[in-house]
């Protein structure tokens, strides 16, 4: 496979400057933000102090400053909550108007640094996103830059999907744990760095086991349901559908069906069990 990029339109950056940076982010979100170096990204959950699902964030480190890589749609209201954390801290959070490019394929740029979560996820890397996202005026043919980086986009999301990847349209606000969207296995937890918001729900559900369900990618004979359709068999429900492109996409699926073909509307929905899944029964 060549290699593919796409800039990802669905994203913002946060900057966050001060002294306390390090520490004050430390104190609130999943993985230890003083592994974030400058050729290493960190990826994080944030959470409610109840431990679940408000948002999600790769983590970029500066000289004098850290980035937030953040979904747009959680952008304002991230921003506004960290600030009200603040407290005494010499931090400060703004927004910046930079954008990241995700690269995947055979070929990655060299001045890009790898996606955390997975190898085969590829590279991301910040910048200035190009002009052109409107219609050049010389273009009348419809294919324009806007149309062009709308499909770079879905191919972006299509293979995350394919890889089982989750994305901010994947958990539910304050419902989702993140043990459940694999952040676990993903290198989104750290287990070793000390309290943080959230901590005890999310360290009692790993260390009790094995865990209801897990979000893990599905193939359907048709195009599948949108995110939060509730998935049943046998008069039961058994899961919910996540993001989805065409005839691929997430879903939460308790574990008794993860090996069982799912009927739904007429569509057969096959869960395709990741080669990175680890076998918690051992």
């Amino acid at each position: 496979m060549m290699m593919a990029r796409a800039w990802l339109t669905d994203r913002k950056i946060l900057a966050v400057t001060g002294q306390d940076r390090v520490s004050f982010l430390q104190g609130l979100v999943s993985n230890d933000v003083v592994a974030a170096k400058d050729d290493q990204i960190v990826w994080a959950g944030y959470l409610t102090p109840q431990g679940r699902y408000l948002s999600d964030f790769f983590i970029w480190h500066e000289p004098d400053r850290l980035l937030l890589d953040v979904p747009a749609a959680h952008a304002e209201t991230l921003k506004a909550k960290l600030t009200r954390f603040r407290l005494r801290a010499d931090v400060q959070i703004t927004m910046t108007d930079l954008g990241v490019e995700a690269l995947w394929g055979d070929d990655t740029a060299t001045d890009a640094l790898p996606d955390p979560r997975l190898p085969q996820a590829g590279t991301r890397r910040l910048g200035v996103a190009p002009a052109g996202h409107e219609p050049p005026p010389e273009q009348e043919d419809g294919q324009n830059a806007r149309s062009l980086n709308a499909r770079s986009l879905s191919a972006y999301h299509a293979h995350r999907i394919a890889l089982g990847m989750p994305d901010a349209s994947d958990c539910e606000s304050e419902k989702t744990l993140l043990i459940e969207a694999n952040f676990d296995w993903l290198n989104g937890i750290s287990f070793t760095k000390g309290c943080y918001m959230g901590q005890e729900l999310t360290a009692r559900t790993h260390y009790r086991g094995l865990v209801k369900k897990r979000l893990l990618p599905v193939r359907s004979s048709a195009p599948l349901p949108p995110a939060g359709t509730p998935l049943m068999a046998d008069g039961r429900e058994v899961g919910q559908m996540g993001s989805s492109i065409g005839t691929m996409g997430l879903a939460f699926l308790r574990r008794e069906v993860w090996t069982t073909p799912l009927h739904h509307e007429g569509a057969t929905l096959t869960p395709l069990i990741p080669d990175w899944f680890r076998d918690e029964t051992s």
